[in-house]
């Protein structure tokens, strides 16, 4: 089986399940597909956003009926939740609506949010406002990409291409080390 195949056949449940786990990245590579013709881009963006919201609904409720799980096992996170925490109590309608688009909270604040006394219908509300704003806007900046990649290839050698993503993956590589040789802080 080719990669078309395996794209138009398993696309849009890989779009789900990696979106169900994380999603920024596999939402802007399906956007990418859909401006090949691989995908379809409104589909894309409905798996994306099931996906996403039946995530964090289950984070969500993992929070809500295991907090001592929280609290005991994943002390790592203790002070993002807090952080979650007071950012709810000044902003809580935006920080529900937009903490897919900020990393470092995007995996942490469904569970805190699990944890405090908002309502599940809110969250609820809320949280489906929010994945159609990331799935639209992940799937179609995606989509867009595409064509602009696409136009730098055509104009520019492979090798300045390659060049770049080499540069950029060994500065993530230089931060994601640096950053885990350092003293977790709040």
């Amino acid at each position: 089986m080719d990669l078309t195949a395996l794209l138009s056949t398993y696309g849009y449940l890989a779009l789900f399940i990696g979106t169900f786990l994380e999603g920024e990245t596999i939402l802007i590579i399906a956007g990418f597909a859909a401006y090949n013709g691989h995908l379809s881009l409104p589909l894309a963006i409905l798996a994306a956003f099931l996906g996403s919201f039946a995530g964090d609904q289950t984070a969500f409720y993992v929070g809500r009926y295991n907090k001592k799980f929280l609290e005991t096992r994943l002390k790592k996170w203790e002070c993002r939740i807090e952080k979650v925490h007071k950012l709810l109590e000044k902003h809580q309608v935006l920080v529900l609506v937009s903490f897919r688009f900020f990393y470092g909270f995007r995996n942490i604040t469904p569970f805190a949010v699990g944890t405090t006394n908002i309502s599940p219908l809110r969250f609820f509300c809320l949280n489906g406002i929010g994945a159609a704003i990331w799935a639209v806007s992940f799937g179609v900046g995606g989509y867009y990409l595409g064509d602009v990649l696409e136009r730098f290839l055509q104009e520019a050698k492979w090798w300045v291409a390659g060049g770049l993503f080499g540069l950029l993956t060994a500065v993530w590589i230089f931060k994601t080390v640096r950053n885990r040789l350092r003293k977790p802080r709040c």
